[in-house]
């Protein structure tokens, strides 16, 4: 089993203060303080998304979709301008085709999986987009399926099912997989969802540390319950768990302490 203790002391040890205060959000559901929120929402933009980087002239699908995701971890994603803002510009950002790109002008500087206009990237971008708005929708009602999304989260997860294989695979990129699972799902894609989970499961024995944590907190975020998938993951953390009680992540040590966070929410 993990140690769940071992992996708090982890972060009390080595996290900063926004680190240890996601930390006691998981321990005790307490939100962050306002002086934490707004560390976050430091960088957001006017209209609501956050940039690729801190000079940034444009806001960024990834990296607002990252934001939302630590205020998530610090219970900031129920309600909140901060939140509010950039949920209604993701919604904004999507594409008539029911997808999401970067813009243009963050071509130069664009990872791979966030490349605008390469295919794999929008596959993985409009998943990962999906995602957080599902999230957000699940957060002020766990079984509701259309919510004010509704029409953009539709429109997402009919790209997203057109885009799979028949054997339940996907062109694009791992992590595309987890987030189009829980997207897939909560629109009624049972069946597209399973094989997608299907296929996690297959490849889950080759999977970092970090990319089972992320998978299985991703699955448990938008309730897709204890099924065999989260059990294994579980399984396969405690196997990689070091005796320090953290995770190694895929970027290098210094993000040590936020997949071990991550870790610490797919198993609570």
């Amino acid at each position: 089993m993990v140690d769940i203790d071992a992996a708090i002391g982890y972060v009390v040890a080595h996290g900063d203060p926004v680190e240890r205060a996601r930390l006691s959000y998981l321990r005790t559901g307490q939100p962050a303080s306002p002086e934490i929120i707004d560390r976050i929402a430091a960088g957001q933009m006017p209209e609501g998304g956050w940039p690729a980087s801190a000079d940034g002239q444009v806001p960024s699908v990834d990296a607002t979709c990252f934001r939302l995701g630590e205020l998530d971890d610090l219970g900031g994603l129920r309600a909140g301008p901060v939140a509010e803002r950039a949920l209604h510009w993701l919604a904004g950002a999507q594409r008539p085709d029911g997808t999401w790109q970067e813009h243009e002008l963050l071509a130069g500087e664009a990872p791979a999986w966030a490349l605008p206009g390469d295919p794999e990237a929008t596959l993985y971008l409009t998943s990962v987009a999906g995602f957080w708005l599902t999230a957000a929708t699940v957060e002020v009602d766990p079984y509701q399926t259309r919510g004010r999304y509704g029409d953009v989260l539709g429109s997402a997860a009919t790209f997203v099912a057109g885009q799979l294989r028949p054997d339940g695979t996907w062109p694009s990129f791992l992590a595309a997989g987890w987030h189009a699972a829980g997207l897939l799902y909560q629109q009624q894609y049972f069946y597209e969802s399973s094989r997608v989970q299907q296929v996690l499961g297959e490849r889950l024995p080759d999977m970092s540390p970090a990319d089972v944590a992320a998978m299985a907190a991703a699955l448990r975020r938008v309730n897709l319950g204890d099924d065999w998938l989260l059990r294994n993951a579980w399984k396969r953390l405690a196997e990689t768990q070091r005796t320090d009680g953290g995770w190694d992540s895929n970027e290098g040590p210094v993000f040590d302490v936020n997949i071990t966070l991550t870790a610490l929410r797919a198993c609570r």
